[in-house]
């Protein structure tokens, strides 16, 4: 159950609390923009993973938030096939916990 728990309901609920607060600054013309949100959904996924940052030098104040929204979006494109990932891990062991459960019911005594 402590599988089950961590690779399934953790993160959907973290997905689900994300897609609940991003996907408001995501409406474009009455429409959710979903690029637009996966990248934003991906950022606190991608940033972690990231293995190289970098770090603006010698730039003025443009050059070095260019540098980091740089940065930003490298880490939601990344964290964006993290999420997936994650999506399709907890659908797979969640079909894997079920059939495994519908074969140990007739066992139950």
């Amino acid at each position: 159950m402590k599988k089950m728990i961590k690779k399934v309901i953790a993160p959907v609920l973290v997905i689900t609390v994300l897609f609940a607060v991003l996907r408001p600054f995501c409406i474009q013309d009455g429409k959710c923009n979903y690029f637009l949100l996966l990248l934003l959904m991906g950022i606190p996924f991608g940033i972690g993973k990231m293995c190289v940052w970098m770090v603006p030098r010698g730039f003025d104040l443009g050059g070095t938030l260019a540098v980091w929204m740089m940065n930003f979006l490298i880490g939601g494109l990344i964290g964006s096939i993290v999420l997936l990932a994650m999506i399709g891990q907890a659908i797979i062991y969640l079909c894997v916990f079920l059939i495994t459960g519908i074969h140990k019911i007739p066992r139950i005594k």
